[in-house]
C-alpha cells in the first residue's frame, strides 16, 4: 500500500477534516479512512479573530500556528492509533493549514496568501513528512493560487460523455467546469455558507442554520439582492479567488445601509445570494451543464440545495455521494492526492483555473 493522509480546515475554522487514501493502485475512490475532528472553541475562536487586523496580531498568528500545528498532530495520531497504524506506514501527509488571508491582488508582485499549522510541529509530532503551504508557488506562477481542489475533481469525477460541474460550498463556494472537452476550469463564485453562519451567529448566537430552517421562514428582500450580486467581485470573469476577510458582516453592514429589513430576511436574502452566484457563474462559463455535483458543508442545508434545484431545473443537482466520494471528505482526499502529487514530482495546479503560467510541484515539504 502507498498510503497519504490528508488534513483540511476549511474557511468555516469549525473541523479539522481527516483522510486516508491508498494512490497504489489507479483508483483515486480507494479510500482507507475519513473522519472529523471539531476544533476547540477556543482555538476557533482564536483563527476568527486573525481575520480582522488589530493589535499585536503577529505575535498571536506566531501561537495559533504552533496551537493549530499541535492540533492537527493530534487528529493524525489519535487516527494511527485508531485504525493500529505506525508512521511508516505512512508516505506522507498533506495538510492545507488553516486560510488566515487570501489576497489575489491584480497585481501580482503584491499577491499574498496565507495558511497556517505548522509543518514542523506536525512532522515533529507524528514522524512523517509533511506537506504544507501548497498554494504560493501556483501565486508565484501568476496564478490565484486557488482553487486547486479541481485538479482532484477532474481525476475523480470527470465524465468523458456528460458536461458537470462540481461546486464546494465552504464557508466560500467554488466551481468546477468539467467538460467532455476542452479545458477544465474553476473558480471561486461567492461566500459559501459563510455569512450566512456569521449572520445567524450574530443575530441568533447560533453556528449555523440547521437544514436553513431559519431561512426557510422569511423572504427576499429584492433591494438587498439586487446590492449583493453588484458586488465588483461577484461581477469579475474568473481566473478569480476570495477569502472570508471580503465576504464578511463589515461588507454585509455596508450594503444594509439605508435598508430597513427584519434579521430573518437578510438570512433568507444570504441563503439567496449564495444559491445565485453559484448558478449565475454556471450559466455564464459554464456552458452545457447537465449534471451538478456538491460537496462541503452546504449540502447539509436543505434549502439552499432546493434552491439550486430550482434555479438550475435542466441540470441534476446531487452530491459527490452520487460519484463514490461522501461531501465532507472530498477537500481533505485533495490534499491526500496533492500531497502524492508532491511526492512523486508531479504538477499539482490546473494553469486553466489559476491562471498560472505554468504547472507546478506545490508545497513545503518537512522531511520526517
Amino acid at each position: 500500500m502507498s498510503l497519504y493522509i490528508g488534513l483540511m480546515s476549511g474557511t468555516s475554522a469549525d473541523a479539522i477534516d481527516i483522510a486516508i487514501i491508498d494512490t497504489s493502485g489507479t483508483d483515486i475512490k480507494k479510500v482507507v479512512y475519513t473522519n472529523n475532528f471539531p476544533l476547540d472553541k477556543k482555538l476557533r475562536g482564536k483563527i476568527l479573530d486573525l481575520y480582522t487586523p488589530s493589535h499585536n496580531e503577529i505575535d498571536r498568528l506566531g501561537e495559533i500556528d504552533n496551537e493549530l500545528g499541535e492540533a492537527l498532530a493530534n487528529c493524525v495520531n489519535q487516527t494511527l492509533t485508531k485504525l493500529n497504524l505506525s508512521s511508516e506506514n505512512i508516505v506522507a501527509i498533506g495538510s492545507h493549514g488553516q486560510t488566515i488571508r487570501h489576497r489575489p491582488s491584480e497585481n501580482k508582485c503584491k499577491a499574498f496568501t496565507l495558511q497556517i499549522g505548522n509543518g514542523n510541529i506536525l512532522a515533529e509530532r507524528t514522524g512523517i513528512t509533511t506537506i504544507t503551504d501548497f498554494r504560493r508557488r501556483d501565486m508565484a506562477c501568476g496564478g490565484e493560487g486557488a482553487p486547486l481542489a479541481p485538479a482532484l475533481h477532474r481525476f475523480a469525477f470527470a465524465s468523458d460523455n456528460v458536461n458537470r460541474c462540481v461546486v464546494n460550498i465552504g464557508g466560500i463556494a467554488n466551481i468546477t467546469h468539467l467538460p467532455t472537452k476542452g479545458p477544465v476550469t474553476g473558480f471561486d463564485c461567492g461566500p459559501g455558507n459563510g455569512l450566512m453562519d456569521a449572520w445567524i451567529n450574530q443575530t441568533k448566537g447560533l453556528s449555523y442554520d440547521d437544514n436553513g430552517a431559519w431561512a426557510s421562514k422569511g423572504s427576499v428582500d429584492s433591494n438587498l439582492l439586487k446590492a449583493l450580486l453588484s458586488d465588483d467581485f461577484v461581477t469579475t470573469k474568473p481566473p478569480k479567488s476570495t477569502g472570508r476577510e471580503h465576504f464578511c458582516l463589515s461588507w454585509l453592514r455596508n450594503k444594509l445601509e439605508g435598508l430597513n429589513i427584519s434579521d430573518n430576511d437578510v438570512q433568507t436574502t444570504l441563503l439567496e445570494f449564495t444559491a445565485k452566484t453559484i448558478t449565475v457563474h454556471i450559466e455564464m462559463f459554464c456552458a452545457n451543464t447537465t449534471e451538478l455535483y456538491v460537496c462541503g458543508g452546504g449540502v447539509r442545508n436543505a434549502k439552499l440545495m432546493q434552491r439550486l434545484s430550482e434555479l438550475m431545473p435542466n441540470t441534476r443537482v446531487l452530491t459527490t455521494d452520487a460519484l463514490g466520494i461522501a461531501p465532507d471528505d472530498v477537500e481533505a482526499i485533495t490534499f491526500a492526492w496533492l500531497a502524492m502529487c508532491t511526492m512523486e514530482g508531479m504538477s499539482g495546479n490546473l494553469p486553466s483555473v489559476t491562471g498560472a503560467s505554468k504547472e507546478a510541484i506545490l508545497g513545503a515539504i518537512y522531511l520526517a
